[in-house]
């Protein structure tokens, strides 16, 4: 077992302040500060991947550590690529339902969706105190589960015009390249997705733009957009990408975690 220090992880400006009154906390993990070594270097949380049990489970615990939370306080999920979302009130112990996006009003859970090149999008509306995270792959992004996550925190109180909705790290245009398949489904939806497409250099193929086309769905939607930005796809030091295991040819590929809870009087304080 390695140990690579402390998680690190990324956290929204925008986000932080807007929750900063309401005990709301959040954070992109990258692989910094886990336990995997291997192609799983770092922090390492992908229950479906093929690092060492152990590690896993150690790195989780560091998750739910930095939220000063106990490791059973964790709601992750079997993603499909769907747009279904759980309602979580409870702590889930080791289930992992099919499904893409969690909410919550429950103080003392940890929502995460795990990505390593997809879109995690973490939300908040920090007066109602409802929290929610979503797993938006390309498929996910089009065929809308953003949206259904947010009809889901209004379900449990929230305001849609309240809702901060922040993108998290994940593949850039510039490392995206799709073929025609692929674009014919987004034109299918509407000529206007043209837009989140650029040239390639092979003939055929275009270069698509995931994050301006979720954030786009976003603010379509009457949620705040914001993204953080980065790279998955080009800065293999902090987070782990399917695609560029894939073109590497590796067997397997780590999966960064991107998390929010709403904190409880005893937990509010400085992570660690």
């Amino acid at each position: 077992m390695l140990d690579l220090g402390r998680p690190d992880p990324i956290v929204s400006d925008m986000l932080e302040e807007a929750c900063s009154k309401t005990a709301i906390r959040h954070g992109y993990f990258t692989r910094i500060g886990g336990t995997s070594g291997g192609i799983y270097r770092g922090l390492n949380v992908g229950l479906g991947s093929d690092d060492e049990p152990g590690d896993v489970r150690e790195n989780r615990a560091r998750v739910c550590r930095w939220f000063h939370l106990p490791e059973d306080s964790l709601a992750t999920l079997h993603q499909i690529h769907s747009t279904d979302v759980v309602v979580v009130d409870r702590p889930m112990d080791d289930m992992r339902p099919k499904a893409d996006a969690l909410v919550t009003a429950t103080p003392g859970i940890v929502l995460g969706v795990l990505t390593a090149d997809c879109g995690p999008i973490l939300f908040a509306d920090p007066e109602a105190r409802v929290v929610g995270a979503a797993h938006a792959g390309w498929k996910g992004a089009l065929n809308g589960v953003a949206e259904a996550t947010i009809d889901a925190m209004v379900s449990l109180g929230a305001r849609r015009e309240a809702i901060i909705a922040c993108l998290g790290p994940s593949i850039s245009g510039a490392n995206y390249e799709v073929g025609p398949e692929f674009v014919d489904r987004f034109l299918a939806q509407g000529s206007a997705n043209a837009v989140y497409f650029e040239p390639s250099a092979n003939d055929g193929h275009r270069m698509f733009d995931l994050r301006a086309f979720t954030l786009d769905r976003l603010a379509t939607a009457g949620v705040r957009p914001v993204s953080v930005g980065e790279c998955t796809y080009a800065d293999e030091d902090r987070f782990f990408s399917f695609r560029r295991a894939t073109h590497r040819g590796e067997p397997d590929y780590g999966r960064q975690i991107s998390a929010i809870s709403i904190i409880d009087g005893e937990n509010h304080g400085a992570a660690v």
